[in-house]
């Protein structure tokens, strides 16, 4: 294992620090915790997300006006505590209530609603909105159900800017399980990621295998095979999306090509170009289009696609602008 860090066991703590020392203009630590929040003030229904470590910028990027208002970096691959998520929730309640935008994993989900429950306890009103946009495969490790993967981010933009417009907590739950319904995604993995503490990768690929459907947590896709052509790689995941959509001529997606950590925006740039020509020869509209390293797995290399169903008023909301470090 080769990596830029002191020891294993710091790399969450370093990296926090970090973080908050290099966009001050962004971010402050809440101290004592992994928690950072907005640096500005604001006057909105809080937007708490967060989750293990080692996705990033996922989730401590997307904090800041017109996204998040504070993120929980729990350990690697590894869900916040409850207190944490409790302390996230407080450092940005504006007497508003907070929205919480959960991963579909077990443990997340666990520990968000436990702290919804000790938030409540404080008269704090919080609700939840579940992302389970990965279509690769049903129920996976530490999943019942779908995965959240790099369709969150998609959320985290959406109902970001609609707090900022003033939507209260209730609204914004109710539209943000219409949206998360409208987003899809599937990814491919060319190797595995190595967390630090473990020193070895989760799984291994030969030099000539890729494998659609990988998790963000290396968790199993549905199929193993020889590394195919970056057309081939598209022809594959554009039909998984075609079924779960039934899109008709004239529909109009927005398009976000996700890197996983280790692949070159070379690469991911064919692979969108890949992809947009598929939807076209199906007649349809790309109104929307995102491509860069946004939700990843430490260093594993590959790539997913994510398509979100547009109407104006998402491709407004995806378009308004942010002050955030990653969008």
């Amino acid at each position: 294992m080769k990596k830029i860090i002191n020891q294993p066991q710091d790399v969450v703590d370093e990296m926090v620090a970090g973080l908050v020392s290099a966009y001050p203009d962004y971010l402050v630590q809440v101290p004592e915790t992994l928690v950072v929040a907005r640096s500005d003030d604001f006057d909105q229904v809080a937007l708490v997300s967060g989750g293990g470590s080692g996705h990033e910028p996922s989730h401590a990027g997307f904090v800041g006006d017109g996204m998040l208002s504070s993120a929980v970096c729990g350990q690697v691959f590894t869900s916040p505590t409850p207190d944490q998520i409790f302390e996230a929730i407080k450092a940005s309640d504006k007497g508003k209530g907070a929205l919480m935008i959960v991963k579909n994993y077990s443990g997340d989900v666990m520990n968000f609603d436990m702290a919804k429950d000790l938030a409540e306890m404080e008269d704090i009103e919080v609700a939840s909105v579940l992302v389970d946009d990965d279509i690769a495969v049903e129920d996976s490790t530490y999943t019942q159900g779908r995965r959240g993967v790099a369709g969150t981010v998609l959320v985290h933009k959406i109902l970001g800017a609609m707090a900022r417009e003033g939507k209260s907590v209730s609204e914004l739950a109710d539209y943000g399980k219409s949206l998360v319904a409208d987003i899809k995604t599937i990814g491919v993995a060319l190797s595995g990621a190595t967390v630090p503490e473990v020193g070895k990768p989760g799984f291994v690929l030969d030099d000539d295998e890729m494998e659609f459907g990988v998790g963000i947590h290396g968790e199993p896709g549905y199929r193993r095979e020889k590394i195919k052509t970056s057309r081939e790689m598209a022809e594959e995941v554009v039909s998984k999306l075609k079924a779960e959509y039934n899109w008709q001529e004239g529909e109009s997606y927005g398009l976000f090509v996700n890197g996983m950590g280790a692949t070159p925006l070379m690469e991911l740039f064919i692979y969108f170009n890949d992809v947009k020509a598929l939807l076209a020869a199906d007649g349809i509209e790309v109104g929307f289009s995102k491509v860069g390293n946004y939700m990843t797995s430490l260093d594993m290399a590959g790539a997913s696609v994510t398509l979100i169903k547009l109407d104006e008023e998402r491709l407004r909301l995806l378009n308004e602008p942010v002050h955030t470090i990653a969008w």
